[in-house]
């Protein structure tokens, strides 16, 4: 059982969020104190002690409070520049796991407090806790059908995103993914594919005139600002996956969900992370999966995508 790697369970809340003026920012949130200098009476600029926050401190932090009730001016020194880039950057990661005490449930936790340290507004669609429905039905739409004599998925979610007529999960889902900088999706490999629940996730949320409408697909694709990440967990060894491996090389089965559907709807894909066979390694090693997933997150914005071609798949 993988119960006892489910570290720091308590999801954090954005630590910075803030409205940026010229050179005056205005926290809404706790900021760290080493973001902020105050004007003193005297002209000279006093640092904060703590952290500066026009709300109840956080029970996370250790060090005092301290009420703001006029703007500060932001010391922009290279240990700060990291936490000034993240502040504002939104990530969505879409979970697929059932059990919150799994690996897949720690490695979500993780990435959730680790970007909320640094900065970042993270959203989790955690898909078997929603029920999510897999299935791409008429239950979609939610007005008339574009032709009601034969019904045709594609076009029919296509005309109904245009006039705003999807049914409301799917609406919700839209606009995280339309907010978002980053996705990251979490889940078990099951049969050299995601589980059918996110399957059905991509099927039903990522719909023509949304993500992808013919010729804008690949580079070109509605979603090409954003960035995405597949982490997962295998059944098999990283030997198993290699190429010449019984299962051949882990970058074949990465082609339909990175290239088919993230590059198709123009989403950059960044390096996949993968957790070979956790269920068949020592406690030990599986902690050490968390902190190599930690430590990542902390320089993931500084990552190149991948070149996102045949080429990187089947060299």
């Amino acid at each position: 059982m993988l119960s006892t790697l489910a570290v720091g369970e308590q999801l954090l809340r954005p630590q910075v969020s803030a409205r940026v003026t010229s050179h005056f920012w205005t926290p809404l949130s706790p900021v760290p104190a080493a973001l902020c200098v105050l004007p003193s009476p005297g002209g000279a600029r006093k640092r904060a002690e703590g952290f500066v926050s026009p709300l109840t401190q956080h029970s996370r932090w250790k060090t005092p409070a301290v009420q703001v009730h006029r703007p500060c001016w932001i010391l922009r020194t290279e240990a700060t520049e990291c936490c000034w880039k993240m502040a504002g950057r939104k990530v969505l990661i879409v979970y697929a796991h059932q059990e919150p005490k799994s690996l897949n449930g720690a490695l979500k936790t993780v990435a959730v407090e680790e970007l909320s340290k640094q900065g970042c507004t993270v959203t989790v669609s955690d898909l078997y806790a929603m029920q999510f429905e897999p299935r791409a039905t008429r239950n979609d739409i939610v007005d008339c059908l574009h032709n009601s004599d034969e019904f045709n998925y594609g076009v029919e979610t296509w005309e109904a995103y245009k006039r705003g007529g999807l049914s409301n999960d799917l609406i919700e889902e839209q606009k995280k993914v339309q907010e978002a900088d980053l996705l990251i999706f979490q889940f078990p490999l099951y049969w050299f594919s995601m589980p059918a629940i996110m399957k059905g996730w991509m099927d039903r949320v990522l719909v023509q005139g949304f993500a992808h409408e013919f010729p804008n697909c690949y580079d070109s694709g509605l979603l090409k600002n954003k960035l995405a990440l597949f982490s997962f967990t295998t059944g098999g060894s990283k030997e198993m996956y290699a190429k010449g491996g019984i299962n051949g090389d882990i970058r074949y089965l990465l082609w339909p969900m990175q290239h088919g559907i993230m590059h198709f709807c123009g989403v950059k894909v960044l390096e996949p992370h993968i957790c070979f066979a956790p269920e068949y390694v020592s406690e030990e090693k599986r902690k050490e999966m968390l902190l190599a997933w930690a430590q990542r997150l902390k320089t993931l914005w500084k990552e190149e995508p991948i070149n996102c071609s045949p080429e990187w798949y089947f060299k």
